[in-house]
């Protein structure tokens, strides 16, 4: 049997120690809330670089009601396919999951997190876990429905995919526990072209979502409207250079605790090869807000 040499042996132990060095490095440990993030200020910066914000497409932007899970999309570019990926709290560490189903998908999750809404389709919480998905029945059955959000009163934002790009918001109440059917927002919101991925206030304070207007930064912006003292919804307010660029900005949502607002920007060219998900301290919706 051949022997290394002292300086083989000392070789041969460096590039074991560098090699765990390495994949450590890689691997980084999420620790508390946010997955370990330093939260941003009233400028928004990507969300977890490297870890969830890559160099490919990343898209949602989601926490539970809890604040335990974070789901977003992510495209796998070694199996060339979108998957859901979803990073679970054990204990004090964040665990990465990619769920099983065919198709991927980040949830809207109702204020009293009873309910996980998927467009059309939404699932109920039960002492097992979630239902399987459900369909919201008519009239929402006919209506293309890429987001859907919900207030505390049970209020429903939606938007709908139309092939001319011109989109259109709509909202639908809970009338003395019947669902009416929706009711586009107001002209001044649902001006312009590519209106989608509404969010409404759990307290139905201001709407927020995306879309193209005159006088915006060149490309799909955030924009916010804010409710009246008379109930009707005021203008759309363009959000600013904190969060719009001349690039593709979208899908606003602030966290079930109320301190950040997610959206998305896409980073590449027109066929949103990169796209990265963003957050700001959502205290940046109150700079907007009328006094």
């Amino acid at each position: 049997m051949k022997l290394h040499s002292p300086s083989v042996s000392l070789l041969l132990s460096a590039l074991v120690i560098c090699s765990a060095t390495a994949a450590k490095e890689t691997t980084p440990v999420l620790e508390g809330p946010y997955l370990g993030q330093t939260p941003p200020g009233l400028t928004a910066k990507p969300f977890a670089p490297g870890i969830v914000t890559t160099q490919g497409f990343d898209d949602g932007g989601v926490f539970s009601n809890d604040m335990e899970a974070f789901y977003f999309i992510r495209k796998n570019s070694e199996k060339n396919k979108f998957e859901t990926v979803i990073y679970k709290l054990k204990g004090n560490l964040w665990v990465e999951t990619v769920s099983e189903e065919p198709r991927p998908f980040y949830p809207f999750f109702s204020p009293d997190g009873k309910t996980m809404h998927l467009g059309k389709g939404y699932r109920e919480r039960t002492d097992a876990g979630w239902s399987e998905i459900k369909s919201l029945g008519a009239p929402f059955d006919d209506i293309n429905i890429m987001s859907l959000s919900a207030s505390l009163q049970g209020t429903f934002a939606i938007d709908e995919r139309r092939p001319d790009d011109d989109g259109i918001l709509r909202f639908s109440r809970l009338i003395d526990g019947k669902r009416e059917a929706p009711i586009p927002f107001n002209q001044d919101i649902n001006s312009g072209t590519r209106n989608a991925h509404p969010f409404i206030a759990p307290d139905e304070s201001y709407v927020m979502w995306d879309g193209i207007k005159e006088g915006g930064f060149g490309d799909v912006d955030l924009y916010i409207s804010f409710r009246q003292p008379d109930g009707a919804w005021g203008p759309a307010i363009n959000m600013g250079d904190k969060v719009n660029t001349a690039a593709y900005e979208a899908g606003p949502k602030v966290t079930p605790d109320g301190k950040y607002l997610f959206f998305v920007r896409n980073m590449g060219s027109d066929k949103f090869e990169d796209v990265d998900i963003f957050w700001v301290d959502a205290q940046i919706i109150e700079t907007l807000r009328p006094h």
